[in-house]
């Protein structure tokens, strides 16, 4: 049995130009129209086993901050399927501290969230601080940290709460090499416990000595997955490829690339508008009924 599954998963986001619009649609008033929709991955599938570890590399806004997301069950898929055996926990330099509560407050909260015991979060507390290493800042609230900070608290609670499964979306690209290292030797500790990790970092070099296998995702589809030495040089070479462009065509690149992303969504076919037209009529006119016969009341003199 797979640890991790995907089956087919996509992630759409309708797009509006103003929060009116959206309240409109929840209303079903806009239902002739059409809704710009943006494609954050589409039909991404693939498996992974049981103590694997798995690098996802992309160039920003590819979608893999989305997949991290959904493997957490911060989110939900559009469509398709995906089945998870196991506890999870991400780790991200913006997930999961509350900003106005200071770090023992974050520690309490993020264990209880894990399901830990007060007497259970009481004995780990003083590892979680002393991997933390942000010395009088434990006292200050969180949103007076520095990224850096921000992702030693984070990392630090997260691999103290024993999940299944780690899923670290970029949270070692901040701080200093040595906090990193220290990252990765607890990484690899897991990795020895048979842990099945998912590792999102820009680091090729990272990856080639810490990943079994990578995932690579290009503006919400998956361009590769396979050996980490196939895949990485296959990135590597189209991220070399990329650099040389000039910023002219870096951007014009990128905008065809999002553009594949959007799509024109006709909400409902001309038959189904008609009908849900027809519905939504009747409901708008149900509402004024009661205004309407207390009106004729007062009128009457009621």
């Amino acid at each position: 049995m797979a640890k991790v599954e995907f089956k087919n998963v996509s992630k759409v986001y309708d797009m509006y130009a103003k929060q009116s619009d959206k309240l409109l649609d929840l209303l079903s008033i806009r239902s002739k129209k059409s809704t710009k929709q943006f494609w954050a991955l589409r039909d991404i599938s693939f498996e992974v086993n049981d103590g694997e570890t798995i690098g996802i590399v992309g160039l920003n806004g590819s979608g893999k901050s989305t997949i991290s997301n959904i493997l957490a069950q911060v989110i939900q898929p559009s469509s398709g399927e995906v089945t998870i055996n196991g506890v999870t926990s991400l780790i991200a330099i913006s997930a999961g501290l509350n900003n106005n509560l200071n770090g023992y407050e974050n520690i309490d909260l993020k264990c209880m969230m894990h399901g830990l015991t007060v007497e259970e979060i009481e004995a780990v507390k003083p590892s979680i601080i002393d991997f933390a290493d942000i010395g009088e800042h434990i006292n200050q609230p969180v949103k007076n940290y520095s990224s850096g900070m921000r992702s030693r608290l984070g990392f630090a609670i997260a691999v103290h709460t024993d999940p299944d499964i780690l899923i670290i979306d970029e949270a070692l690209s901040v701080g200093d090499s040595t906090f990193a290292n220290k990252c990765l030797l607890k990484m690899e500790e897991f990795k020895q416990q048979g842990k099945t990790i998912f590792f999102i970092s820009h680091s090729a070099k990272q990856m080639k000595t810490f990943c079994d296998r990578v995932l690579w995702v290009h503006y919400g589809r998956l361009k590769n997955f396979g050996a980490k030495k196939r895949v990485l040089g296959n990135y590597v070479e189209f991220t070399e490829w990329f650099d040389q462009l000039s910023e002219e065509e870096k951007k014009k690149y990128k905008q065809n690339m999002l553009r594949k992303q959007y799509t024109v969504q006709e909400k409902t076919k001309r038959k189904q508008a008609d009908k849900k037209n027809k519905w939504t009529a009747f409901g708008h006119l149900a509402m004024f009924i009661p205004l309407l016969v207390l009106g004729a009341l007062i009128v009457l003199g009621y």
